[in-house]
């Protein structure tokens, strides 16, 4: 598992490579604030080969956040980061690893029947019940989250998960009322907290798309305190003085910037953002969809561009997440190792500062 060791020395091999504030707090040490994704990309072996190729490229050269999730494309994903951990010149006490549960995982390849496939893999021979089950292929019931935790394991070939996800819990309530949703993520959070004190995982969290950004009126919404709330619930069950419920994922770019900009939650008797919930809690925030999945890559708009720094917009754009407010790392996926290096080397400028950050809004 990632340790302060580990990751301070992993810091410490870069020198004054980075700017001042690449390098974040972490758990027990430090994250690199540029992170690799590997959600985007066709279940084959030669996505897998350049992928592989990519995060040692990344692992090499100064990210040690690599994050996936038992779905992406049909686990192959894990595997190809279990693949690359073994052969980076890296230590694995110098990288975070993380991953996500919630949506069920094909094993290689989509199969010809999906819905047959989940029923006879999970529901009828697995740990799935399907008073459980939403939209056919979301389940975030205990039993079924730890399932895929012990696959997640294994797929990795790791000893322990950094940070362990429970993945867009929003998409429950498309069949499920609010209140049963946070009941069902209780329950998971308690059996996390078991797996926390048993090792196998250093901390988790949720990983939302539309859940923690749009406010209460929405369909899709989550209340961050009040899943805070109940991790803390969970953690007080299991005889934990503090939970490990530590980190949260959400997307965050110049066009998907509700984090930041929409008071969705209610706390301390007011309505505030996502972002400053997640400080004022102390919860470490990971950014997704940095680059707008590629959409970025071309260019932002011309009065935010020009605050920023970095040679390229890719660059700019990742300066950009990593400058928000309570974010301590900003995933960026590729799988191209020349893409890396310029991703990661949005890391040698400093991000802009919270006063500049806020007036890009004004």
């Amino acid at each position: 598992m990632a340790t302060s060791r580990g990751t301070w020395a992993y810091r410490d091999r870069f020198g004054d490579a980075f700017g001042r504030t690449y390098f974040r707090r972490f758990g027990p040490g430090v994250v690199s604030s540029v992170g690799l994704g590997t959600y985007l990309g066709d279940p084959t072996d030669a996505v897998d080969t350049d992928y592989e190729r990519a995060l040692i490229a990344g692992l090499d050269g100064g990210c040690n956040l690599v994050d996936t999730a038992v779905n992406y494309r049909c686990g192959r994903s894990e595997r190809v980061v279990g693949r690359a951990l073994a052969n980076a010149d890296v230590d694995r006490e110098a990288v975070v690893v993380a991953t996500k549960g919630g949506f069920l995982p094909f094993d290689g390849e989509r199969p010809e029947n999906p819905a047959r496939y989940i029923r006879e893999r999970f529901v009828e021979n697995g740990p799935v019940d399907p008073a459980d089950l939403v939209a056919g292929y979301h389940c975030i019931a205990p039993d079924a989250i730890e399932a895929s935790l012990d696959r997640s394991l294994d797929a990795l070939g790791v000893d322990t998960i950094d940070c362990y996800y429970v993945h867009n819990p929003e998409t429950q309530l498309r069949e499920r009322s609010r209140a049963t949703v946070y009941d069902a993520l209780e329950a998971t959070f308690e059996r996390l907290e078991r797996r926390v004190a048993a090792g196998d995982i250093g901390r988790y969290g949720v990983a939302t798309w539309e859940g923690f950004r749009v406010p209460p009126e929405d369909d899709a919404h989550l209340s961050l305190p009040a899943v805070v709330t109940r991790a803390r619930a969970a953690a007080e069950t299991v005889g934990h003085e503090e939970t490990g419920f530590e980190a949260i994922q959400l997307p965050f770019n110049v066009h998907m910037a509700d984090a930041f900009s929409v008071p969705a939650h209610e706390f301390e008797g007011e309505r505030r953002s996502a972002l400053a919930v997640a400080q004022a809690l102390d919860i470490d925030v990971v950014a997704s969809a940095t680059l707008g999945q590629g959409d970025l890559v071309s260019g932002l708009p011309a009065s935010v561009d020009a605050e920023l720094s970095g040679e390229t917009p890719a660059q700019r754009a990742i300066n950009f997440a990593r400058s928000a407010p309570a974010v301590t790392c900003a995933l960026v996926g590729s799988s191209d190792p020349d893409h890396v290096a310029e991703n990661v080397a949005a890391g040698t400028f400093d991000p802009l500062g919270a006063r500049a950050f806020d007036a890009v809004f004004e």
